[in-house]
């Protein structure tokens, strides 16, 4: 992460940047509140800010929100008493780090603060075959278009790409275009100069250039207006960007991720998003499933959020009940990731006995999961093997699909020929022939086990 430490470097908050460092943040330094806006506004990014709580912390917030420009402060202070301190968290601060510091404390609250603790937890084969072809595009410069219904960890994934491709050591700037108004998304992305409208007291970088040899992604790209959308194409196209109010372009090196939870297919049709932009940025399509098409990934993101939720309030790690787990596995989680992430959080702040039980799993609602009937269980078990079955196969050639599914049976029949061939619906001649092919090819065919006909 990008630390800007704003102050005087004495020799205990030295010590602390040291340890900041050693925890693996960036680190630049200045001396004032007013140094620290400017900063910002030239485009050097931080992802948290150190300030001496003897500086004025609200001022420089307020300073920062006038910019749009909106990063956590967390204030330090050596000797500091109780009452600096809650003035310092009254004025802004996310958290106090009194000095002289402590190394694990430092590495808490840069974790924390910076909310970056976001492993990626995958189990379900359909999640292994997305994290498979990132793998393989990231290093490239390519644009990818990351695809999903909202909540299902599209931005999680991004950050993955950017941490396995050849920027990885510049920055990753995220920007969230449904969450920006129309009217200064435009400032936000290129930047602006001193004067270009009421308000711009100065020259402003935008996020264009301030991801300059690092990645861009661009959140919920299909809220972006149509006459944006021009801009941000001819970006792409010429790797130039002009800043509103701009007399001439700046070249920028940087590489473009966006994400969408609409069907920006559609929305080419509907005439709110342009064809030749989609072009520009689905050189690669990620398509994120929803959670209940990953029903693997359940219990092990559910027993995550109970390790991060029981250390962040202090209270003892419960393991899940059985009928904890069924229950999580049979629900259909609408919000996906976001909304199994908050009913855990709640489970551990509500859970009193030795295991998390399923009353403890509410909805937002306060509702606890429904428990299912053995009918309606036993139909969902069947869907969702299903579903997994049928997604195993997805990105294989018919060769390949029908090879598996002979060895699978052949297996099943312990290695009985005949019993198969029956099976499969072919005669015991033809699937000779294939296990002919198969062993000359090198792949191991399961023979007949002790007391089994080879036929």
């Amino acid at each position: 992460m990008r630390l800007l430490v704003v102050g005087r470097l004495n020799g205990q908050l030295s010590t602390a940047v040291k340890m900041a460092m050693s925890a693996g943040a960036k680190v630049s330094h200045v001396e004032s509140i007013t140094q620290a806006t400017h900063a910002l506004r030239a485009g050097q990014g931080a992802d948290l800010l150190m300030v001496d709580y003897e500086l004025d912390i609200a001022a420089l917030i307020a300073a920062n929100e006038a910019e749009r420009i909106r990063v956590p402060v967390v204030a330090c202070g050596i000797g500091a008493d109780a009452i600096g301190a809650a003035a310092a968290i009254k004025a802004g601060a996310k958290e106090f780090i009194p000095l002289p510091p402590d190394a694990e404390l430092i590495a808490a609250v840069l974790a924390a603060v910076s909310d970056d603790n976001r492993p990626m937890v995958v189990t379900d084969p359909s999640m292994h075959a997305v994290i498979a072809l990132a793998d393989q595009v990231a290093p490239s410069d390519a644009s990818i278009l990351i695809t999903g219904e909202s909540g299902v960890g599209k931005e999680v994934i991004a950050r993955y790409v950017h941490q396995k491709s050849r920027r990885a050591s510049k920055p990753f700037i995220s920007v969230n275009c449904a969450a920006i108004p129309e009217n200064l998304l435009e400032s936000e992305l290129f930047g602006h100069e001193k004067g270009a409208f009421t308000g711009a007291v100065a020259r402003r970088i935008g996020k264009f250039e301030e991801a300059n040899g690092g990645t861009l992604l661009l959140d919920e790209i299909s809220e972006m207006d149509a006459r944006l959308q021009a801009k941000l194409l001819r970006a792409i196209q010429e790797r130039e960007i002009d800043r509103v109010g701009g007399a001439k372009p700046v070249k920028v090196d940087i590489r473009i991720l966006a994400t969408s939870n609409r069907d920006l297919a559609q929305a080419v049709k509907d005439g709110t998003f342009r064809e030749d932009l989609l072009y520009r940025l689905n050189v690669v399509n990620l398509r994120i499933p929803s959670l209940r098409e990953r029903p693997a990934d359940v219990t092990a993101l559910a027993e995550h959020f109970i390790r991060k939720y029981a250390a962040a309030n202090g209270v003892p790690e419960r393991p899940l009940s059985a009928e904890a787990r069924r229950r999580l596995a049979l629900h259909r989680w609408p919000g996906n990731v976001r909304e199994l992430e908050n009913a855990m959080h709640r489970a551990v702040l509500l859970s009193n006995g030795p295991e998390i039980e399923e009353g403890a799993i509410r909805l937002p609602d306060g509702q606890p999961l429904a428990a299912a009937d053995p009918a309606t269980r036993t139909a969902q078990a069947a869907s969702f093997a299903a579903e997994s079955a049928s997604r195993a196969f997805v990105g294989q050639t018919v060769a390949a699909m029908e090879q598996q599914l002979i060895l699978d049976t052949l297996e099943h029949c312990l290695g009985n020929r005949t019993h198969a061939a029956n099976i499969l619906g072919i005669s015991i001649r033809t699937l000779r022939n294939k296990l002919k092919e198969y062993t000359e090819a090198g792949v191991s065919v399961p023979a007949p086990q002790m007391g089994a006909s080879a036929a």
